[in-house]
């Protein structure tokens, strides 16, 4: 970086790098904890897992709306310094930051499958489906706002991943044609050349 430029990755592509991974995750721990009886029974513990899994997109979704939502009136235009990171260099390093997390979470599903069958499962990808609707409704403001979200990548580091913590004091904007991600954070859709 030169001239006071900043390496800024997009707040949603952050947001929803755990998305996929978690449901994954979730899914197969799910199915994996279903072959097993568990304390609870198969019944119960699928229903209970049902339960966990909507209550779990709910927290995750609308839990700490109001951190993002701050850094976002303080946003500042991006100079024309700073990098913009690209959508999968973004998610790969918060894959690779949170591995051994989603490792333990995952062993943790399975294992909970001997109590309650499929719960575990069913909560983790309750989890990565409440990241995806938190990414989208970043998306929803980004659009109103038609301008989207960037965060430092140093304080991205410093504050352990997460782009409404402590560390982060504002956002950065582009306009909406800006970066490789549409807003939400998605792949941008590559237009048809006639």
């Amino acid at each position: 970086m030169t001239r006071g430029g900043h390496g800024l990755a997009r707040v949603a592509v952050v947001v929803r790098a755990g998305a996929a991974p978690l449901w994954w995750l979730g899914v197969v721990a799910a199915g994996a904890g279903a072959l097993v009886p568990g304390t609870t029974g198969r019944r119960i513990g699928v229903l209970a897992g049902a339960a966990l899994f909507l209550v779990a997109a709910a927290v995750v979704a609308y839990w700490g709306r109001g951190r993002y939502r701050a850094p976002a009136r303080q946003a500042v235009r991006a100079s024309r310094h700073d990098v913009l990171q690209d959508r999968a260099v973004t998610v790969r390093n918060w894959r690779r930051a949170h591995r051994w997390w989603l490792l333990l979470a995952f062993l943790a599903a399975l294992g909970s499958a001997f109590a309650a069958p499929a719960a575990g499962g069913l909560l983790l990808a309750g989890c990565g489906t409440g990241l995806w609707l938190k990414a989208a409704w970043i998306g929803r403001l980004e659009q109103d706002d038609e301008a989207l979200l960037w965060v430092r990548v140093d304080w991205l580091r410093a504050g352990a991943g997460r782009p409404a913590g402590k560390r982060v004091k504002a956002y950065r904007t582009t306009g909406i044609a800006a970066g490789d991600a549409a807003p939400g954070g998605s792949r941008r859709a590559v237009a048809a050349v006639a």
